[in-house]
């Protein structure tokens, strides 16, 4: 992110523009929308305010003379559009005084953008795109457009009005955010984007328990555990659920695994707390994590420990659900897209298919001694589909220990590593190949998916059509 987005108060100072013609008049609309005070130097010497209404237009001083000698005393920002040259010269000036200033369509003379807009009174969404691409900016504006209530800042303005009441009667500021929280997302934040503004007031005030109202616990908030499941790495494949719990975190503990792209879609002012470990590096430990997890619910906060994949599913939840029941703290589980499972999408390898994959078993080998302890006989069935987690350092003893308990050599395998990246990649070939294939795909995490169905995968296609070009080149030698 190069350009932070930043609402700057138009109505303290006032706005020096520069430029001509319809660009300069798009402009000034805009910034005596927002209620701004302009001085307009035009530099064709027309200042036609035709299309400008007659409120706004009276916010607009019409300046002559040179831009460049102009008096910048109060001004709080400039704004060059249709300006040409005198663009570059403004922007040398703004830049040696420490004014914001943008040269329209000139991003390396511009020290601020502007976004694309959506107006709902208090509430105003800003949408750039660093200047790349303002049809991009405006395209996601109209689906906000659509989508986000016409009466949202009505709602706002309606908050605003019980603000000050609302802080005398809570204290706390996390149990107060839980009570407007539960305004916005409840009967009477619907009353009020209903329209039927005087409902919503009653109600409100008919709370009599302010703290009671958001859940508190003798004044104070009540702190909660969610377990969510952050699938296995795409953002995309968060769950509305897991969204919205990152959203109302305080505080985030997140393993090595979790995406940065994922965690960047934790409230802003989460703490976050790195809790995990890989393989041959350090970690807190289990029981550290424990610790960390009862003592920020007991401090009336909500947190969320951040799993890659599923919780459920070698993620150690149970452990952890377990320590939260035995010290009475509350919890809940949101499930992810397991990394088998993404492997199994991303990469088109059904893990079962009729008459061919009847099972599946899902086990974890990180290391070879795991692998060693694994009763590799009863994995043997050609009909079951054997997905292995953390396995690559084991892959050796894994294909000697499936080999050993009679499964086929040819049996397909494919390793697949970092998978609903941008960076995932796969390497397929058989069961007697399994330790060269993980040399193939440049590190993990990698999943290993052993049976009949990875020749359906979209990667054995490939790897048959090599070996049909192989055959034919050798056999043209």
């Amino acid at each position: 992110m190069r350009f932070l987005p930043v609402f700057l108060d138009l109505q303290s100072g006032p706005v020096l523009l520069v430029g001509a013609g319809d660009l300069v008049r798009a402009k000034l609309r805009l910034l005596t929308s927002a209620g701004a005070r302009v001085r307009w130097y035009a530099t064709d010497g027309n200042h036609d305010l035709s299309g400008i209404a007659a409120d706004d237009a009276a916010r607009i001083e019409i300046a002559e003379g040179d831009p460049l000698a102009a008096d910048l005393k109060g001004v709080i920002a400039i704004l060059c559009a249709g300006a040409g040259d005198i663009g570059v010269a403004m922007s040398a000036r703004a830049k040696s005084v420490g004014l914001p200033i943008n040269v329209m369509d000139d991003l390396a003379h511009s020290t601020f953008i502007f976004p694309a807009i959506v107006d709902r009174g208090d509430v105003v969404v800003a949408v750039g795109t660093g200047g790349a691409s303002p049809v991009v900016a405006r395209r996601v504006r109209e689906r906000i457009e659509a989508v986000l209530p016409a009466r949202i800042g009505d709602l706002a303005a309606f908050i605003g009005t019980f603000r000050k009441s609302i802080h005398a009667r809570i204290p706390e500021f996390a149990l107060r955010r839980r009570f407007w929280e539960r305004i916005v997302d409840g009967p009477i934040g619907a009353l009020v984007l209903a329209g039927r503004k005087d409902e919503a007031e009653k109600a409100l005030n008919d709370i009599s328990d302010a703290s009671a109202f958001a859940g508190g616990d003798d004044g104070k908030a009540r702190g909660h555990v969610t377990l969510v499941g952050a699938g296995p790495g795409d953002p995309d494949l968060l769950t509305v659920k897991a969204l919205r719990a990152l959203q109302d975190a305080d505080i985030v503990f997140y393993d090595e695994l979790v995406s940065a792209e994922v965690l960047d879609r934790a409230r802003r002012d989460a703490a976050r707390v790195p809790v995990g470990r890989r393989v041959g590096k350090p970690g807190i430990g289990q029981d550290a994590i424990n610790k960390l997890l009862v003592e920020a619910a007991r401090s009336g906060q909500r947190a969320v420990r951040l799993k890659g994949g599923d919780s459920f599913i070698f993620g150690r939840g149970g452990e952890e659900v377990d320590v939260l029941r035995a010290a009475g703290v509350s919890y809940s589980i949101i499930p992810g897209i397991t990394a088998g499972l993404g492997a199994a999408a991303q990469f088109e390898t059904p893990l079962t298919y009729r008459q061919e994959a009847l099972r599946i078993t899902f086990l974890t080998a990180h290391r070879a001694q795991d692998a060693e302890t694994v009763d590799w006989s009863v994995l043997t069935d050609r009909k079951m589909t054997v997905v292995v987690y953390m396995g690559m350092t084991a892959a050796p003893t894994i294909r000697d220990g499936m080999l050993a308990a009679g499964r086929s050599p040819r049996t397909p395998v494919g390793v697949f590593a970092r998978v609903t990246r941008p960076d995932a990649k796969a390497a397929v070939g058989t069961l007697d190949q399994l330790p060269e294939l993980v040399t193939q795909i440049d590190g993990g995490p990698a999943i290993l998916i052993i049976g009949d169905v990875v020749a359906h995968s979209a990667p054995w296609r490939n790897y048959e059509l090599n070996d049909v070009i192989a055959n034919l080149l050798e056999a043209a030698e």
